[in-house]
């Protein structure tokens, strides 16, 4: 029997699978402009891979679960990332998941989720924003972050991902250094998802998930924005897959 989850995020899709005597495998591969064709591609590749998907319990999760219609359920996103974040770290913890157009909080208890907050504010504290910023910039998101590591940050107050471009615009028309503005950059978002953040008591063990989650450099200042140590994931983007899978090979019968 195989368990698979499979997240159709709004930037992202990830897929896991679960064999027994196996690792888990993970696939990750853009959402596109239409989630149906994209789950679509997700059952091809599964096919090639495990051939007929009937010895197959799957969930489905994310924004565009819906989309997934051979899945056996669909699940919201809290509860899936909220148990494979739980897997991930081992322990109850608290779990930061900076999505491609929003930024969760979930609290996780007795291996759960028993809370979470989502970004009520613009999308100036997400993957989205980097992503504009660093297109406007004219870099990638990785070139983006090492800029970063070496520039001293320019504050960047708008809430707003539009108005926070036109701040961009207006430094980058003063002369400002392309490494300065990408460190205004990640500190800006690490400063909103700190915001969001500390409307709750976090746990002791704090973990980052979504697709920032492998970001050393994004961990390091989102510590020091919440003066606690937020741990990142090296699976951490496969978060919400991989709690649906977990969910499917305990829940679906």
């Amino acid at each position: 029997m195989n368990y698979i989850g499979i997240d159709i995020g709004s930037t992202a899709s990830k897929v896991c699978v679960l064999s027994e005597g196996k690792d888990p495998l993970y696939k990750v591969l853009p959402t596109g402009w239409n989630s149906k064709i994209t789950a679509g591609i997700i059952r091809e590749e599964l096919e090639q891979l495990l051939g007929s998907l009937d010895d197959c319990r799957i969930i489905a999760t994310g924004y565009g679960r819906i989309s997934v219609e051979y899945s056996d359920k669909v699940i919201t996103e809290i509860s899936c990332h909220g148990r494979g974040g739980y897997e991930l770290s081992g322990s109850d913890c608290s779990i930061i998941d900076v999505g491609g157009q929003d930024t969760k909080f979930i609290q996780v208890e007795n291996g759960k989720a028993v809370d979470f907050l989502m970004n009520d504010k613009c999308a100036a504290g997400t993957g989205k924003f980097i992503e504009v910023m660093a297109n406007r910039l004219g870099v990638t998101i990785e070139e983006l972050f090492e800029l970063a590591t070496i520039g001293k940050p320019i504050p960047i107050s708008s809430l707003c991902t539009v108005f926070a471009e036109s701040e961009v615009i207006n430094y980058m028309g003063e002369g400002k250094s392309r490494e300065d503005l990408a460190a205004g950059v990640v500190d800006s978002v690490a400063l909103k998802v700190a915001t969001l953040v500390q409307r709750r008591t976090l746990s002791d063990k704090v973990i980052i998930t979504g697709g920032l989650s492998g970001n050393e450099f994004f961990a390091k200042r989102l510590s020091e924005k919440l003066g606690k140590e937020v741990l990142p994931q090296k699976y951490g983007r496969y978060a919400g897959a991989l709690g649906a899978a977990l969910l499917a090979k305990e829940k679906v019968k």
